[in-house]
């Protein structure tokens, strides 16, 4: 990526930050950062504080940063409800997008992490193995208003772009409720304090159906890599680690890594 500027949206969060340190190493690009909380690690990257659902402070913020090449966007607004998701995550990208275009007219790729959410596995059972072109579930999922707010405004421009749905996502993040090893931790921790076995708190059809995961590290080698490949502009990627697993057979192993006995379903949410 020479003479490059990447920016990494969400640079805290597990896949932001993976891309954040994968990019760290390089010499051919400058790095912005953006992230409402301060870094918690040692990197490089120039860092802002910035609230991505506020356009004008988002514009105010990268208004000096010019010459941006590539936006990695893997920043999350969390609501209560689904419908509550829509409106502040379009915003996020919808603003930086805005914001990178009015100082950056070399701007070449924009990069969005999505998820398995985007084939309904949040519902219930989808089909697999899931395909990108799958039919979408009945809305609302931010997933595809993002989307169609990204290839409607990609139309006719120079840059491309590309999305990415990982599946049971994993990797290093500080203080992050999507970090599926950090909910897992916590709550075996607690179940150990209480006495209890080491109960799976999904469903029994979780439990038992194939599952698969995706080292962080590995989704943004893969974002950073198509981010300069023509063949791979415009399209949308699974992205896991290629071992198919079940839950029912993982679950004795993690049980024995807290020193507790594994125990039966018994659905709760977390």
């Amino acid at each position: 990526m020479p003479g490059n500027l990447c920016v990494v949206a969400g640079a805290l969060g597990v896949a932001g930050r993976a891309v954040l340190e994968q990019l760290e190493p390089r010499r051919d690009c400058e790095i912005v950062a953006l992230s409402r909380r301060k870094p918690d690690l040692a990197t490089r990257a120039r860092f802002l504080a910035v609230d991505l659902t506020d356009s004008g402070q988002t514009r105010r913020a990268l208004a000096d940063v010019g010459g941006v090449t590539r936006v990695f966007f893997a920043a999350y607004a969390p609501r209560p409800s689904l419908a509550g998701e829509v409106a502040p995550n379009v915003d996020m990208l919808v603003n930086l997008v805005d914001a990178v275009e009015a100082a950056s007219p070399g701007l070449r790729h924009v990069a969005i992490v999505q998820g398995s959410k985007w084939y309904g596995n949040h519902l219930g059972p989808y089909r697999t193995p899931a395909r990108e072109d799958d039919p979408r579930h009945m809305p609302p999922n931010f997933y595809y208003d993002q989307q169609d707010w990204l290839e409607a405004r990609q139309r006719g421009k120079a840059w491309s772009w590309s999305s990415w749905r990982p599946h049971g996502l994993c990797g290093l993040s500080v203080g992050s409720s999507m970090n599926q090893l950090h909910a897992l931790a916590v709550y075996a921790t607690v179940s150990r304090e209480l006495g209890l076995p080491l109960r799976f708190p999904g469903s029994p059809g979780a439990f038992r159906a194939i599952y698969q995961f995706t080292d962080a590290r590995l989704l943004a080698r893969a974002m950073i890599w198509a981010a300069d490949r023509p063949e791979c502009a415009n399209r949308a990627f699974n992205i896991t680690n290629g071992e198919f697993e079940r839950w029912e057979n993982l679950w004795p192993a993690l049980a024995a890594c807290f020193g507790m006995e594994p125990g039966p379903v018994q659905s709760i949410s977390l």
